[in-house]
């Protein structure tokens, strides 16, 4: 039995604390993007003259004897790339393991009370950063993050509990722009950090702390202000199943046609190239234009001021069919021109394209998995369709950055313009 709408006023309350929560958690997670080749050669660099056992030499060791696979020789530069590849890869098949389980537990036990042990593993996480001296506890603090990081999917999950069918994007596109306006500021702002060096052991100790610091003030946020959205803790309605909104008109459910194993894997083939391109890019800008940090978050940052834009203007606007047809064909464009990139203008171009793909399709998606699912298993059917999202996301950091180390760029952005280009002809016919 349907539950009855909440009240306008707790909605708009509840919209706010989402927003403002979610925002904390990007930024802060945002930070350490651009850092990534830097932090990694960082690490190398550390551990180089220590016993061949340690866990980097040991890694390293591997990705050499990987390299000596192929018949072609490989410069030793790009090991920083496939490292990368590795590390995003393990904290994407982390969030594939556990996003279906603390989706779970978010229908059984409530949303907030989900939300607040997975914020208790967040903090845990940055902590072990800030103390990251060395590359095992650095790993350590990816590892604890990918099995506790369940904000975004619950944000989605408590989106959709406070909302109607004709709500839904709308209220999507407020959980895209977070991610928009992260990426405009968090890149910036890490690298910006990062060259405040307080102490020589961890150099990117001030990025970390401060990404802490916003971890704790969204953790006690929440705790004061975000109540229970599972709509089983709010009354029933009764007589014929409909349930009306708060203004009072009739709402009958509607009966939908797209499965969720359909929607999944739509997220899983997307997500798979999409990823594998966006973990490369600070590599790709470093190689082409040797781009520092502070460099690749301004592009970043630019990316994400777009993006915002759109969702705020467009995305929030349309079908949410129409919005992951047109990011999908602004994906593909993308993908051509990053492959045959000459000049800086065309960098830029492209990422004009991104912004509108990072705007659209995984909102999109997102709100037609939440109209297939029913009150009482909204958090475990989106858990799921996030689990097939970041195992996409698991596979393609390393199986792009691969393809790009071993046969080029222009390969490899080629194969990610004619994959998404089958996901537009699907989505489009």
């Amino acid at each position: 039995m349907a539950s009855q709408p909440i009240p306008a006023s707790l909605r708009k309350q509840i919209l706010r604390v989402i927003f403002i929560s979610l925002l904390l958690d990007l930024i802060s997670f945002t930070f350490i993007l651009p850092l990534f080749p830097r932090l990694l050669e960082f690490y190398r660099n550390l551990e180089s003259s220590q016993a061949k056992s340690s866990l980097l030499n040991r890694i390293l060791y591997g990705l050499n004897a990987y390299k000596k696979s192929f018949s072609r020789p490989i410069s030793d530069s790009y090991d920083i790339v496939l490292l990368g590849g590795a590390l995003g890869s393990l904290f994407s098949f982390l969030q594939a393991i556990a996003s279906p389980i603390i989706g779970r537990l978010s229908d059984k036990y409530g949303r907030r009370t989900a939300l607040l042990w997975s914020m208790a593993g967040n903090i845990a996480s940055v902590a072990l950063w800030v103390a990251a001296t060395d590359f095992r506890t650095f790993l350590a603090s990816r590892v604890v993050g990918g099995l506790s990081e369940g904000n975004v999917q619950l944000a989605t999950a408590m989106a959709a509990d406070v909302s109607d069918e004709k709500q839904r994007g709308a209220t999507m596109a407020l959980v895209g722009a977070c991610f928009s306006i992260a990426f405009t500021f968090g890149p910036a702002l890490g690298a910006a950090l990062a060259q405040v060096e307080m102490a020589v052991a961890n150099p990117f100790a001030t990025a970390a702390g401060f990404s802490l610091f916003l971890i704790v003030v969204e953790t006690v946020y929440l705790y004061l202000y975000l109540p229970e959205t599972l709509p089983s803790s709010r009354p029933t309605a009764t007589g014929t199943g409909n349930v009306s909104d708060s203004k009072g008109r009739t709402s009958v459910p509607t009966p939908r046609t797209n499965s969720h194993a359909l929607l999944n894997f739509t997220h899983f083939i997307f997500i798979l190239f999409f990823s594998g391109m966006e973990f490369s890019l600070p590599f790709m800008t470093y190689e082409l234009f040797a781009y520092t940090s502070s460099q690749s978050g301004r592009l970043l940052g630019f990316m994400g001021l777009i993006a915002s834009i759109l969702q705020g203007l467009l995305t929030r606007r349309l079908h949410p069919l129409r919005v992951v047809q047109l990011g999908v064909v602004a994906c593909t464009a993308s993908f051509f021109l990053l492959g045959q990139l000459t000049n800086e203008a065309g960098l830029w171009a492209a990422a004009v394209l991104l912004a509108i793909t990072t705007a659209t399709v995984v909102t999109g998606l997102n709100s037609l998995s939440s109209f297939e699912a029913g009150e009482g298993e909204r958090g475990g059917k989106m858990g799921n369709h996030r689990s097939w999202g970041q195992i996409g996301r698991s596979i393609g950091p390393l199986a792009f950055c691969t393809l790009y180390w071993w046969a080029g760029r222009g390969v490899a952005y080629a194969v990610g313009g004619i994959d998404t280009g089958l996901i537009e002809v699907d989505v489009l016919l």
